[in-house]
Order: C-alpha cells, then sequence, then structure tokens
C-alpha cells in the first residue's frame, strides 16, 4: 500500500477530478491505480495521445491532468501549448525519462503553460514506489489548486514587443547576480534571460526548483532561450561575468567572495536541496552592498528570509509581482517580510538587468 496521508477533508467535500494522459497502457493503468488510491483523488477520464486529451479535456472538465511526454501523433508539448490555449487547465508532466531530449521537451512544455515536472513513480515492487508515488500525488494535489490563465497561440514568440522603461537607481556596483525560482519559475526565467545583455559584466547563479534529472536538460533548454553560456555549478569553479550557473538538482549552491562556486550536499532546506535560502545566504556574506538577488514564482517561502539578508547589507533587491506569477508564495512572502526593495514583472525584470549591465 502506497504511504500517502491524504488531508483531513469535510464530508461531501468534492474530490479533485483528474484526467491522465499515457499512450502506454501499462502504465496508464498504473497511474491510475496511485491515483485512485488515494481518497481526495478521483481519475475522471483517460487519454492515449494529445488529440483525445484535448477532446478529454473539453468532455471531462477535469481539474488537474496528468501529461505524458511521448506519444504518436501530438506529443505532450503541443497538447499543452493547445490545452493552454482552449480550455485552461493546470498541468504536470510525468516523465519516464531523463534523457536530455526528453527533458528538454518537458522544460519547454513548462514554457508552454505546464506548471510541474515529476518522474514517473517507481513500480510497486521497487522499495521507493511509496515515497515516489507520494511526490506524485502530492504534487498532483497541489497543482490543482494553482489559477492557470488561458494562453494564446503566437506563432513567432514575442519579437517585436517593446521593452518597457525601468530606471536603475545609482549605486555601488553589482558584482554577482543570485536568482531564486520554483513552480512557473523556467517560462519567467527565460524572459528575463532572454531581455538580459550578452555581455553581463557579473556572473548570474540560479537555483530552480527541478526534479533531479531534469538540471541538464533545463540548462540546455535555457541556454537556447537566452543565447547565454549556461551550465550547472560544478564544485569550486570560477564565475565568469556573463555566464549564468544552475545549481545541480542534489547539491546547494553557493559562492566565495574570490568568485567560486561552492557546492553543499548538506541537509535540505525549507523541505529542498537545493535551496534559495542557502544561495541568497551566501552572495550577501560574500558581496554584501555588491550582490543582486531575485526571487521570482513558486510555493512555499525558500529564499524569503535569506533575500532580507541581502537587503539588509546593502544589496539590491526585486520581487516578482503578484499578477504575473504562477504561484506567489516565495515572492509574495518576501515582499511581506520587507526583503524587496522592488517588485516588477518579468519583462520590467529583464529591462532592469539591461540597466544593471549599464546598457
Amino acid at each position: 500500500m502506497m504511504n500517502v496521508e491524504a488531508p483531513v477533508s469535510k464530508p461531501h467535500s468534492p474530490r479533485i477530478r483528474v484526467l491522465v494522459v499515457e499512450d502506454s497502457p501499462v502504465i496508464r493503468d498504473f497511474l491510475v491505480h496511485i491515483l485512485n488510491l488515494v481518497p481526495d483523488l478521483q481519475v475522471v477520464g483517460v487519454a492515449n495521445d494529445g488529440e483525445k486529451a484535448i477532446d478529454m479535456v473539453r468532455d471531462c472538465r477535469p481539474d488537474v491532468i496528468t501529461m505524458d511526454i511521448h506519444m504518436p501523433g501530438m506529443d505532450g508539448y503541443e497538447a499543452t501549448r493547445r490545452i493552454m490555449a482552449t480550455h485552461a487547465t493546470p498541468i504536470v508532466i510525468v516523465s519516464g525519462s531523463s534523457t536530455i531530449g526528453e527533458s528538454v521537451t518537458a522544460i519547454r512544455a513548462l514554457e508552454a503553460g505546464a506548471l510541474a515536472v515529476v518522474p514517473r513513480p517507481y513500480g510497486f515492487a521497487h522499495p521507493e514506489f511509496g515515497s515516489s508515488s507520494a511526490r506524485l500525488v502530492e504534487t498532483v494535489r497541489l497543482m490543482a489548486g494553482v489559477k492557470v490563465v488561458r494562453r494564446w497561440l503566437q506563432p513567432g514568440g514575442k519579437e517585436g514587443a517593446e521593452r518597457p522603461a525601468v530606471t536603475v537607481p545609482a549605486r555601488t556596483e553589482i558584482r554577482i547576480l543570485a536568482i531564486g525560482a520554483s513552480t512557473g519559475g523556467p517560462a519567467v526565467l527565460a524572459t528575463i534571460l532572454a531581455a538580459a545583455p550578452k555581455d553581463m559584466p557579473f556572473p548570474v547563479l540560479i537555483v530552480q526548483h527541478i526534479c533531479e534529472g531534469f538540471t541538464t536538460g533545463f540548462v540546455e533548454w535555457l541556454a537556447q532561450t537566452s543565447g547565454l553560456p549556461v551550465e550547472v555549478a560544478a564544485d569550486g569553479i570560477m564565475l565568469l561575468p556573463g555566464h549564468i550557473y544552475v545549481a545541480p538538482g542534489s547539491a546547494h549552491m553557493g559562492v566565495t567572495s574570490a568568485n567560486r562556486a561552492v557546492l553543499d550536499t548538506g541537509p535540505p532546506e525549507n523541505g529542498v536541496r537545493p535551496a534559495v535560502s542557502y544561495l541568497f545566504r551566501s552572495v550577501a556574506a560574500a558581496f554584501g552592498r555588491h550582490a543582486a538577488a531575485i526571487i521570482l514564482t513558486g510555493m512555499g517561502a525558500d529564499g524569503a528570509e535569506a533575500m532580507k539578508l541581502v537587503r539588509d547589507r546593502g544589496g539590491l533587491t526585486v520581487a516578482q509581482d503578484k499578477d504575473s506569477s504562477v504561484v506567489h508564495g516565495m515572492p509574495g512572502e518576501a515582499i511581506r517580510l520587507g526583503a524587496a526593495a522592488h517588485v516588477m514583472a518579468p519583462e520590467a525584470i529583464g529591462a532592469f538587468l539591461r540597466g544593471l549591465g549599464g546598457l
């Protein structure tokens, strides 16, 4: 039996309606079995390809969708893109592989509007069946409560869109930028970095909460969308101006005053590793008023208190605004604590980076 504790609910409270999209009959039945074991979840439909999924969304009106990536005909990326344009619904990508190709496609689905990526649970006989199943169930439960908005299908993206005018206050030179993000973060990071100058005079360190095994794919996708050099951070490497460094999925990331990366496999903070809090504390200690920190969309409060340290030491701090956040937990808590000196939408943050770079 799966070790998942369902929350105590009021009598007759509606169950969360789930649509399962998966082309393999065996895996589809496996996922349905796991989800139907949980009292507050109910699988209301299944689909074996993207086109069928679009029809089922219209017919079943699910609260949340679990989406496979590789399917015959229309794949999970295109299905996500079309569902978000016609019947916007919270989507969780369930991936059975962490190969570069599949992980990049999964991240593209996040850009198209999916909320999270989780690995497919292990089989019944595997010692981690319970924990991996619980991760899927908890993600489905949490994402079902996220309000998503319709996304118009626009070939060609946002080319030609006017950049917002943002005034950067006169201040001490910034020597390092730290960014923390969780749910909804990949698409926002792509927007921000695409607008950033190609020759930023400081390195950028990113902690993005994402499943272990998908970091390499995320890095490759981010390099493609931003046009900047992006890599997974390694312990002790020299951090170069204009380069983007992403924390690996298994370690906290920090920095020394000599501009070298530090990786730490210590206990999780705020239930996660890598933690935004670890990164922000590190840049505050190493660079003080020469540091900048940005906190983006995400559940919980990881990074909020630590960003207050950056501001208290004279550093520059920015939080994403509520209207543009998929989940305003992390930036909202930073704002509540007085940790954010500026509150902006992603496009404005991108323009802000251009100002920091003096361009």
